[in-house]
């Protein structure tokens, strides 16, 4: 996949894990979602940080892309656990595509 993409992807998911995680904050059952919050937090830090690497074309770029498919993946599963709320589904749906690009090799 070519970088430029990759990057709008990483940007867009960190975007969607932002979403998610205002959405939580005012949800009723927000001590229920207490994992979800801390997950979609550091899912959005790491998709904004592995873009800026990819940009800036780090030398490390495997590494970010590999840990970053982890952390996405590990979001996708906690918010299919609360897949009854949008903001929770759409969350998981796009960190798993996310995963799954961070996994292809980078051009």
């Amino acid at each position: 996949m070519e970088n430029k993409t990759m990057i709008e992807e990483l940007y867009f998911c960190a975007a969607q894990c932002t979403r998610c995680y205002d959405a939580c904050q005012i949800e009723k059952d927000k001590a229920q979602l207490e994992r979800c919050i801390k997950l979609v937090e550091e899912c959005a830090e790491m998709c904004r940080l592995t873009a800026v690497r990819l940009e800036k074309k780090s030398e490390n770029t495997d590494k970010y892309l590999k840990l970053c498919a982890e952390i996405c993946e590990s979001c996708a599963t906690e918010c299919e656990k609360h897949s009854h709320m949008e903001h929770c589904k759409a969350c998981a749906e796009v960190c798993r595509k996310c995963a799954e690009m961070c996994l292809q090799p980078a051009l």
